[in-house]
Order: C-alpha cells, then sequence, then structure tokens
C-alpha cells in the first residue's frame, strides 16, 4: 500500500505534467479560469457586482450600465482557501458587503486549508466600490455548510448576520463594532429587513419546533408570528411591509412531508394559511429549491417552487388565501435551483430552466399572475443566476457553453453578450476541448438515463473508456462548464481527459435534478438499496458498446456521492471497471446511521447490503482514495476504515490526503493536485 501525503503528491503532478509536454494542453492551463459567482444587483440604478474566483483568490467585481465595463474592486491575492460569500451590493450601489473565510466545522474551527499556524477567522468586510479598502465589520464564524446570510438595511447604513446561535448587526461604514442585535433564546436565522428599516423578521430554532420572530429596533421584546409546534421558516416581507409569508411544515416526514404557506398580518395580528401541500410524494416541498423559489411579489401575490405535476415548477397564491395556486411553468421540465429573483417592480419573475433543452438551463421570464414563460436565452450555452438592474432596465446573467468557461453576460434580444472578457486568459484551451454529446441509454430496470459523451478528437484506434459520476445526489451535470464551482472545475478535468484520449461519459443517474420527482426520488436507492448503482452499469455497457471504445478498459471516477458510485463499481463489478479513482466517498452507509433514534435493524441490514464494504471480496480492482481530512460532508473515516480493509485483503489501492482542506476544496492548488493525481492514475493502470 503507497501513503501519498499532499507533499507527496508533487510525484503524480509531475508524472502528468510529463506525460503532457509537447502535446494537448495541461490540467493547470484547464483549469485556469476565472469562476463567477453570487451575481447580484444594486436595488437602484444600473450597478451589479459578482465574485470572481481566480486560482484560489476570490475577489469582488463590479460593471455599471449602458456599457457595463468590468473592473476589481478587492484586490486579495494567493491561493488562501478563503472563499467570498453572501456578497451584497447597498441600495445606491456605491459599497459592497461579504463574508471571508470558511463556514466552522462541528468543533468551531473556521477551514485551514494552508494549515497556517495563526487560526483563521471567517469575517464580514465592506468595502467602498471606488476606493476598493476593505474595512471588518466583525466576525461570522458561521455553521453550517451555506449559512453565510448578511442582509442590508434598505437605507444601506447597516448590515445584520446569523453566527453563533444569535443574530449580528454592525455599521456598514464600520464606525462602530459588531454586537448582537437582541437577547432572543434559540439559534437565530435568516434574518429579514422590512421595507422600512424598522423591524427584522427572523427564524428562531427551538431544537423541536422553530419560530418566526419579529425585532423591532429598540424594542423591550420580540414579537412572534402564530407561534405553534411546528417548523416555520425563510420568512418574507410583502413590498409594503405590512404582510409576512413563511412556510411551515407540518409533517413529520421533512421535506417530504406536509407544509403550508401562511401569512401574517402586522397591524392586525392575524395569521392563516393560505396554501396546503396536496396529499402524496408529490406534495413534498423540493429539496434544492425552496428557499431561493420563495418570494413575496407584488399585487399581493406569493410565489413558491412546488412539484404537484412531479416537476419543480413555480406557482403563485393570492396572499389572501382568496383562490388556487396558479401554475406560472407548465411542461415537463423544472425551474433550475438558483435563485428566482423578481423584476419590473415585483410584478415578474426571472429564473432559469431546462424548458425545451433538458441537458442545458436558459433564463426565462414569467408575469407572478401568470401567462406563461418567455425565453430570454437560448442555443447551444447555458445560462443561470439572472438578475435585473435595479431600474429594470438591463437583464444580466452568468453563462458557459461547451468549451468557453462561465462569465457574466448581458442579455438582450435574446442575444448574450460576455462582460468581464478580458479576465479569462487570451490562450485557454478552448479550441482544443470538445462539445460534449447528449447521450441516452437504459438501464437494466427500463428507466432512460442521460449522460454527456466526451469523445476524443483522434479516436482512430479503440481508446479506453471512463464513467464519471457526479456528488450530491441532486446534481445534473450538462454539455457545459456547470454553475457549481466543484462541478465547473470536475468538467474541465473530463475535457483534459478527454484531450489525453480518454472517452468519458458522464452518467445523470437516478436521484439526481431536473428530470422530474419520480427520477430524482427513486424507490430502493441510497442506502434503501442502491438502485442507482444499476444507471452506472448501464452506463459501462453503453461505453463497451462504442466501435472506439477498448471495452476491458473501463475505469470510472467520482466525488462524494460520485465517489460512492465509484467504490460501488469496483466493489460490485471489477469484471467491467479496471480501476476507480474515489474522491471522499461513502463506503458504509451504517456508519452514520448507527445509534441514530428510530432506526431498525433491518434498515441497517439494508443500508449495508447497499454499501461498497458489503460485496469487498468481489473487489479486486486497483484503486485511488483521496480526501480531505476536515471534511464536513463525509466524514473521514469512510476513508480510512475502507483502506484498512482493502490493506488486509491485499487489493491494490493508493490513498492521497488533504491535511486542514473541506469536501469542497477551498484552494485551487488542491483541486490542481487531486485531478492531475487522477490523471496519472488511469494513465499508469489503464493506459491510453
Amino acid at each position: 500500500m503507497t501513503w501519498l501525503q499532499v507533499a507527496g503528491s508533487a510525484l503524480a503532478a509531475a508524472a502528468i505534467s510529463t506525460a503532457a509536454a509537447g502535446q494537448g494542453f495541461s490540467m493547470e492551463q484547464a483549469l485556469d479560469y476565472p469562476f463567477p459567482s453570487q451575481l447580484t444587483a444594486a436595488a437602484q440604478g444600473e450597478r451589479v457586482a459578482w465574485v470572481f474566483d481566480l486560482r484560489g483568490a476570490s475577489n469582488v467585481w463590479i460593471a455599471e450600465g449602458p456599457r457595463f465595463a468590468a473592473r476589481q474592486v478587492t484586490h486579495y491575492q494567493g491561493d488562501e482557501g478563503m472563499p467570498i460569500a453572501s456578497l451584497r451590493l447597498t441600495a445606491d450601489g456605491r459599497t459592497v458587503v461579504y463574508a471571508r473565510g470558511s463556514e466552522t466545522n462541528a468543533q468551531g474551527e473556521v477551514a485551514d486549508p494552508t494549515s497556517s499556524t495563526t487560526q483563521p477567522e471567517q469575517q464580514v468586510w465592506a468595502a467602498d466600490v471606488d476606493t476598493g479598502t476593505p474595512r471588518r465589520l466583525g466576525e461570522m464564524n458561521c455553521a453550517p455548510e451555506g449559512c453565510e446570510d448578511i442582509e442590508i438595511s434598505p437605507d444601506g447604513r447597516n448590515a445584520v448576520w446569523a453566527a453563533r446561535g444569535t443574530l449580528w448587526i454592525a455599521a456598514v461604514s464600520g464606525s462602530e463594532p459588531a454586537r448582537k442585535l437582541a437577547y432572543i433564546r434559540g439559534n437565530g436565522t435568516s434574518p429579514r429587513w422590512s421595507p422600512d428599516g424598522r423591524s427584522i423578521a427572523f427564524v428562531s430554532n427551538r431544537g423541536t419546533h422553530t419560530l418566526i420572530g419579529v425585532y423591532r429596533l429598540g424594542a423591550a421584546a420580540v414579537e412572534w408570528v402564530a407561534p405553534d409546534v411546528y417548523r416555520d421558516a425563510m420568512p418574507r416581507w410583502s413590498p409594503d411591509g405590512r404582510q409576512l409569508a413563511f412556510i411551515r411544515s407540518t409533517g413529520s416526514g421533512g421535506r417530504g412531508g406536509a407544509w403550508e404557506i401562511w401569512t401574517w398580518d402586522a397591524a392586525s395580528k392575524r395569521a392563516q394559511a393560505i396554501w396546503h401541500s396536496p396529499a402524496g410524494p408529490d406534495g413534498g416541498l423540493p429539496a434544492e429549491w425552496e428557499d431561493g423559489a420563495f418570494l413575496f411579489a407584488s399585487g399581493g401575490r406569493v410565489v413558491f417552487a412546488g412539484q404537484q405535476d412531479g416537476w419543480v415548477h413555480l406557482y403563485s397564491v393570492a396572499a389572501d388565501g382568496g383562490g388556487k395556486a396558479q401554475l406560472l411553468t407548465p411542461g415537463r421540465f423544472s425551474i433550475g435551483p438558483e435563485a428566482v429573483e423578481l423584476t419590473d417592480n415585483g410584478r415578474a419573475l426571472l429564473f432559469d430552466s431546462n424548458q425545451n433543452d433538458s441537458e442545458r438551463r436558459h433564463v426565462w421570464r414569467a408575469a407572478v399572475t401568470g401567462g406563461g414563460p418567455q425565453a430570454l436565452s437560448h442555443g447551444a450555452t447555458i445560462e443561470w443566476t439572472p438578475i435585473a438592474t435595479g431600474d429594470g432596465t438591463f437583464v444580466l446573467c452568468l453563462g458557459s457553453s461547451a468549451i468557453r468557461p462561465a462569465m457574466p453576460f448581458l442579455l438582450h434580444a435574446g442575444a448574450r453578450e460576455e462582460i468581464a472578457s478580458s479576465a479569462l486568459a487570451a490562450d485557454y484551451p478552448s479550441a482544443q476541448m470538445v462539445a460534449p454529446q447528449d447521450v441516452v441509454f437504459h438501464s437494466a430496470d427500463g428507466l432512460e438515463v442521460h449522460g454527456q459523451l466526451f469523445v476524443p478528437k483522434d479516436h482512430a484506434t479503440p481508446r479506453p473508456g471512463l464513467i464519471f459520476t457526479h456528488g450530491g445526489p441532486p446534481r445534473q451535470m450538462m454539455l457545459g462548464f456547470h454553475p457549481m464551482d466543484a462541478y465547473n472545475f470536475m468538467y474541465a478535468a473530463n475535457e483534459y481527459l478527454a484531450s489525453r484520449g480518454y472517452v468519458v461519459l458522464s452518467v445523470n443517474y437516478r436521484l439526481g435534478i431536473m428530470y422530474g420527482r419520480a427520477f430524482r426520488e427513486p424507490a430502493d436507492a441510497g442506502p434503501q438499496g442502491g438502485s442507482e448503482y444499476q444507471d452506472v452499469v448501464a452506463g459501462a455497457k453503453y461505453l463497451q458498446s462504442l466501435p472506439y471504445v477498448n471495452p476491458a478498459k473501463i475505469g470510472l471516477w467520482g466525488g462524494s456521492y460520485g465517489g460512492y458510485l465509484t467504490a460501488m463499481g469496483l466493489a460490485r463489478n471489477s469484471d467491467i471497471f479496471k480501476a476507480g479513482v474515489d474522491y471522499a466517498g461513502v463506503h458504509d452507509w451504517t456508519l452514520a446511521m448507527r445509534g441514530r433514534a428510530g432506526i431498525s435493524a433491518a434498515a441497517l441490514q439494508t443500508a449495508y447490503a447497499a454499501s461498497p464494504v458489503a460485496t469487498i471480496a468481489q473487489w479486486t480492482s486497483p484503486v485511488l482514495l483521496i480526501q480531505a481530512d476536515d471534511d464536513r460532508n463525509v466524514a473521514f473515516e469512510q476513508t480510512v476504515d475502507l483502506a484498512h480493509m482493502l490493506d488486509a485483503r491485499h487489493i491494490p489501492h493508493e490513498v492521497i490526503v488533504f491535511p486542514d482542506e473541506v469536501h469542497d476544496s477551498l484552494r485551487w492548488q488542491t483541486w490542481l493536485r487531486n485531478f492531475q493525481a487522477t490523471a496519472a492514475y488511469f494513465e499508469r493502470i489503464l493506459g491510453r
């Protein structure tokens, strides 16, 4: 057994660099682009902002209409593992506010992927866009993943955020240090300013239940909104501030259980349920969508995401409860999980969906009163995160294509115009990349499965084939660079593998999104039986059927849930899969289930049978295991235990450990070393 520490992974990097010398492009070149995220607009005027992450340095950029000439505001340098999150613009667009640094783990530690001897902090910062000099507003150090939520008051003077079990407030000017908003029992989250800036609605988690509270600045007591024994969440003020809408989960089944939409009148203090979820599986609150697609629009309409017809759509309902919910996006497609935005003074919505293009996403507009969506983008490109400028004049989005990484775009007349083009190196190897093909195949049980097939430009002789499986699992890989950073980088890695002669099939296995609820919530999946694994096998057989694929040289790789499916392939079908790279996979479902209340012996037995370790006696193919040891998503013991089992059975394997890194790597160098080692491993085991 070979143990490769991060320092030692330079050997793999050197090997792949040598192999790539003099031909094609390197993995470093494939990953050398700025990744944009968090596109946002000021409430007034035509200024927008976003974050670019280039080689691990995250910085804020802005642009302003009508020309939208992009410029950098902050100037952080180095691959420090300090991401920027929750980017906000003050209403006048003069100041940006953001969080910098990772969330904390179970021990309350902010990630330290550089292994610095000085403990890092996650902090809230502000910067005036004209000067770009950041000023610290206070500490955040929040948990869990994705907890960053900074909200700026309508007048732009104060910022409030949730961290360490309470709500904090600070002057955006930095004139005074952050302080606790008030003494409030429970764990406070999800703060929302009222339109007049005098009140803050929030969620208080009490363990057995959650409440919606309203704190009026300077008041002696918190006001509770229709307190009950259920779980209330997502408070949203009406545009005039007279009402509050929120979601109440009344079932015991979590997201799959019953839920309701409630409104509360701030003057009369009366609350009422205005919509109830229908019975049955299609009535469940759709995971991944709900928070970003719950809005209080103009005209007394509440907009929400639902899946009453088996697809995730937008609906609106009258806030006074008078009338049925109206379907705004009918059809056999789903809206994207990215946030939905209001435009046209709250009378219309901007969103992305895969309408008319199941393997891509485009931007659409729909009125909150119905009438059907209107396409704002189309074609062989991908668009997401649409926003409108504060004056409603312009619509922008983030977008990509099969061979060009993501960038911010201005949308007009059905076309898109790239802004910030200079941020991408002129010699980025787009011309050497391939456009993946949309392929369809069927699993053993007849289920239709989509995949993206990367075929090398030179495939005159049979080539090794690779199966790639995404994580999540509620994700969808597409025919281009992905909206999420991790999958964006993995897409680039697949392009590199194709350039090295591998035929790569990225499998959108069941449990993934955008193909309907039945596909996303199948029977006997995951720890209930692992039914999704048959989609991986079907993908491998599809690869083996191609005349330009060597059927005896099939490998597979993936991260997180994709790591689980990689291990499943090797443990169940080493006859098909001759090598694998398993990044942070789950290998024994029962490790996290044992001791949990309500878990039966039968459920544990089923979960174990659906785990790779259950059939480890059949595992003969070599594997490279990779994981960070501050992983907050998949317990590091999953890799530790599997490595010892493989060692005891003399199954060839190698291990790379990234000390102090997290699940979705914070450093660009970690991604680079990970993918260089992946490519080098396949070249060594499978050849080309």
